[in-house]
């Protein structure tokens, strides 16, 4: 039986999330127009349940996965993610972007659900970053004409990066809380919920 010690990775999680939170606060107090463009940004990503779904998802994920992971899949999300925002930004059109995000709740909700644990590393990073892609486009793609692009850039991966956190707070919670046979099931239940949801938005239900 392998053993589960969130603590290392989760403080320097927490440790990146503070370095990403200065300079967004620098961004949030530079001026008006400033303090704007990453207002949006912060609020695009928990704006939407698709995103919001995702996110946790990934948090969940990498949590069940454990050790490295539970930092390295949600960092290789938003570096992803900043690169696809940046297509939209740049108005470099991406196919197939609503059909993209929508998917991603369910691979990565199923992914949860059945257990899948024994990803390697760089196989996970690259399933979450190839999403990673489409969420940032369409980040990108709608930030608002009067909006600094590093502001709004700053906004929504600082949103993406907490969404993450919380995703991997309610898996160690799980973990450490329901100790036992029931841990596997409620985390598989928790994934379950979350590609159902996704099979609604990808269906239109939702």
């Amino acid at each position: 039986m392998s053993s589960f010690s969130p603590a290392r990775p989760l403080a320097r999680l927490a440790l990146t999330g503070a370095f990403a939170l200065t300079p967004a606060l620098a961004f949030a107090h530079a001026g008006h127009g400033d303090a704007d463009g990453f207002a949006h940004g912060f609020l695009h990503p928990i704006g939407g349940a698709d995103h919001v779904l995702a996110m946790v998802a990934v948090g969940i994920f990498a949590a069940t996965l454990a050790g490295r992971a539970i930092w390295a899949v949600p960092a290789s999300f938003v570096a992803l993610m900043a690169f696809g925002g940046f297509l939209g930004l740049s108005g470099i059109e991406l196919p197939f972007v609503e059909l993209g995000i929508a998917l991603s709740i369910v691979v990565l909700g199923g992914a949860v659900a059945l257990g899948w644990t024994n990803w390697p590393l760089g196989a996970a990073m690259a399933l979450v970053g190839f999403f990673a892609v489409f969420h940032g486009h369409a980040h990108g793609a709608e930030m608002p004409a009067d909006a600094s692009g590093l502001e709004y850039a700053a906004g929504f991966m600082l949103a993406t990066a907490l969404l993450h956190m919380v995703g991997i707070g309610v898996g160690v919670g799980v973990a450490i809380g329901k100790a036992g046979a029931n841990a596997p099931r409620l985390t598989h239940a928790l994934g379950a919920v979350v590609a159902v949801a996704g099979m609604g938005i990808l269906t239109g239900v939702i």
